[in-house]
């Protein structure tokens, strides 16, 4: 990660105007909106767990929300890295969705399925970026109207190059929800609040307290530390990793801790499950 005065990050409405002197910035972040990010200077690289993709300047990526990736943002010889940003968070497109500024596509279309979609060589979208390229100096302060109308402008061009940008982005009309335990199953060993997986399903905090009431008895948090402690018992049963490891790789930051509330639930430390004899 780098210094943290090696970087600078001009944020308008939900448009961020990023720039890195020197050396390089790695980070993992589960993508909380959607985001079309355009590489002015240097490069970007990107992983979803599964594929790898490098953006280079002149060339832009969407990113699907509720998504994993991996992002690591380089400079080039003596040029910084420059990139900008748009996210699209759901009230902003439910509002420009209730407010009919998009057409509905006449016949119903899939979402797009890939966390991470390519975008060269359209026209749209480079006139929209080289449009704010008088805000990337430190000079000039573009108003949150303005850059409201440059969110709507991303979402134009999106639709005009892929109609399936509709239903992705606005998949919310049809009151879509992600069921909660899959979710839940698969991010358990994230340090994500109970509100951000609220979010991530696509409810209220309210909401998804009295729909998670529903398939467990346990508070949410509790049930992550049972799922976590659950998922370590196996994985101590089956070896081949190390105690400290397993804990990380369930989410627990702590190992004495970890050792702690497993002892509490199963009356035996990890150490003991590790070196019981394999059947």
């Amino acid at each position: 990660m780098i210094d943290q005065q090696k970087q600078s990050v001009r944020q308008f409405s939900d448009v961020f105007f990023i720039y890195i002197q020197q050396g390089d910035e790695h980070h993992v972040e589960r993508m909380k909106a959607h985001s079309l990010k355009y590489v002015l200077k240097g490069e970007m690289e990107i992983d979803d767990g599964k594929n790898k993709h490098l953006v280079k300047a002149g060339e832009c990526v969407f990113i699907r929300r509720d998504h994993r990736v991996s992002l690591r943002k380089y400079p080039l010889k003596d040029e910084d890295f420059q990139c900008i940003t748009l996210e699209f968070h759901r009230d902003f497109l439910r509002k420009c969705f209730h407010q009919d500024v998009f057409e509905v596509p006449e016949s119903r279309l899939d979402r797009i399925e890939e966390s991470i979609v390519l975008l060269k060589g359209h026209p749209q979208l480079e006139s929209l970026f080289l449009s704010m390229m008088p805000y990337t100096s430190s000079v000039l302060n573009p108003s949150e109207a303005l850059m409201n109308l440059k969110l709507e402008e991303g979402i134009l061009a999106l639709l005009s190059i892929d109609e399936r940008f509709f239903p992705t982005l606005f998949d919310f009309a049809e009151s879509w929800k992600i069921d909660i335990l899959d979710f839940m199953n698969e991010n358990y060993m994230y340090n994500l609040s109970v509100s951000e997986i609220a979010n991530y399903t696509g409810r209220s905090l309210a909401t998804f307290k009295r729909d998670f009431a529903k398939i467990s008895k346990l508070p949410p948090e509790r049930w992550i530390v049972n799922k976590r402690l659950e998922m370590a018992y196996s994985l101590l049963e089956d070896g081949g990793k190390g105690v400290t490891d397993v804990a990380y790789e369930v989410g627990f930051k702590n190992r004495s801790h970890f050792t702690k509330v497993f002892k509490e639930k199963y009356g035996v430390s990890p150490t003991e499950v590790l070196l019981k004899p394999k059947k």
